[in-house]
């Protein structure tokens, strides 16, 4: 079991989950942040931080967010498990569902 992070971090990006996570697992696409399902130990320390309200735990994720589950888990599928993002910075790409979306107002 995971937490994920789901659409309405979506070109927010807030970082609060980041600084939060003792075990440095949120990483950072182009347009939001992903939970490495093998690194995240379910603390639950980066879901009350997140202004926007955007992470949940795998078995809570609203319906209308659902394939973010399978963005978290596939954004992995060709970086691995690095064991931190700090060493990492931006990684250049988003999940597909991700980069399809129209930007995401910021109100």
């Amino acid at each position: 079991m995971t937490y994920i992070i789901a659409q309405p971090c979506v070109d927010i990006k807030d970082r609060a989950c980041v600084d939060e996570c003792p075990v440095d697992c949120i990483y950072e696409g182009e347009r939001m942040l992903y939970i490495h399902p093998d690194e995240c130990v379910d603390c639950g320390a980066c879901e009350p931080v997140c202004p926007v309200e955007a992470i949940f735990y795998e078995d809570d994720v609203p319906d209308q967010w659902s394939q973010y589950y399978d963005a978290n888990v596939q954004f992995f599928d060709d970086i691995g498990s690095p064991g931190g993002a700090a060493k990492l910075g931006v990684i250049p790409k988003d999940h597909p569902i991700v980069e399809e979306l129209p930007p995401q107002s910021q109100d």
